[in-house]
């Protein structure tokens, strides 16, 4: 049996599992030292029992990457059956409007079918969901969310506003694995580019956005830019000034508002913080 390969297999597979054992040679040493003492074919129960400290749930790298993955699976068939439903809704109006959210909903399908792969791919068991999972209504606070277009945008908007914060909250869970955060990362810029065109949409439409608000791009302050309070715990935290532990405003003597401070970060959202918004549109 050659040792020196059985570790050098090892390390292709997980380059961080002696940071949780301690060291190469050490790891080796304690191997060699407790295998000799034991039967061949009791060998491989050993090395079992030796890593069970670095890949024991739930701290397992790959315990916490599917578990990441399928929370992100969970929002994309929340998102992807959200518009599939509003596409077939009759409510949006023909022409760009419609291409748009007809183009969203097709990237939130192949967001599922990729997140599904993947998982399966590495071997874990992804979640399967159905638009029989979700209440859209959110419990009747957006009753008409299928019948009135302004409605129908809001929520869109904070599906998408939330989807950013959750994919940059869940990215430090996926950093063990390169593969995985970038396609996360990837994921995550589209979703921005969606709730960046969705808000346009709605600057131009006019619907639900309060008197005397201007809806940007991009987030200012904790402003949600709709006019309800269903939506403020999408916002909540946006206000943040701080970066890294530097204040924004005023940085360097220039003239920086909180407002314009706030709108150039994005802020992530815990996984938690993510249920707990979302809970309302899933059925228990």
């Amino acid at each position: 049996m050659n040792l020196q390969n059985i570790f050098s297999e090892i390390e292709k597979t997980d380059p961080e599992v002696y940071d949780r054992l301690d060291t190469r040679r050490n790891a080796m040493k304690a191997f060699a030292k407790t295998s000799g003492r034991i039967a061949i074919a009791s060998i491989p129960f050993a090395l079992g029992s030796m890593f069970q400290k670095a890949y024991s749930s739930p701290t397992a790298p790959t315990d916490i990457i599917f578990d990441t993955l399928n929370f992100a699976l969970t929002l994309e068939y929340l998102e992807s059956n959200f518009y599939i439903k509003a596409v077939s809704s009759g409510i949006i109006p023909s022409g760009d409007a419609l291409t748009a959210l007809t183009q969203i909903r097709d990237h939130e399908n192949e967001h599922v079918k990729f997140l599904t792969t993947a998982i399966k791919a590495a071997g874990g068991t992804p979640v399967s969901l159905t638009a029989d999972n979700f209440d859209f209504t959110a419990g009747g606070a957006f009753g008409n969310v299928f019948s009135d277009y302004g409605t129908l945008l809001a929520v869109a908007q904070t599906f998408e506003d939330t989807g950013v914060r959750a994919y940059k909250g869940q990215a430090p869970n996926l950093i063990s694995n390169n593969d995985y955060l970038t396609a996360a990362l990837q994921i995550h810029s589209v979703e921005a580019r969606h709730a960046a065109h969705l808000r346009e949409m709605r600057q131009a439409a006019g619907y639900l956005v309060p008197s005397g608000v201007t809806v940007k791009p991009w987030i200012t302050l904790n402003q949600s830019g709709i006019g309800t309070s269903a939506v403020q715990a999408s916002y909540n935290g946006e206000e943040n000034v701080m970066q890294a532990g530097v204040t924004i405003t005023n940085i360097g003597g220039m003239d920086i508002s909180a407002a314009a401070a706030s709108e150039a970060f994005d802020e992530p959202l815990s996984k938690d913080e993510i249920l707990a918004i979302v809970k309302p549109f899933i059925k228990a």
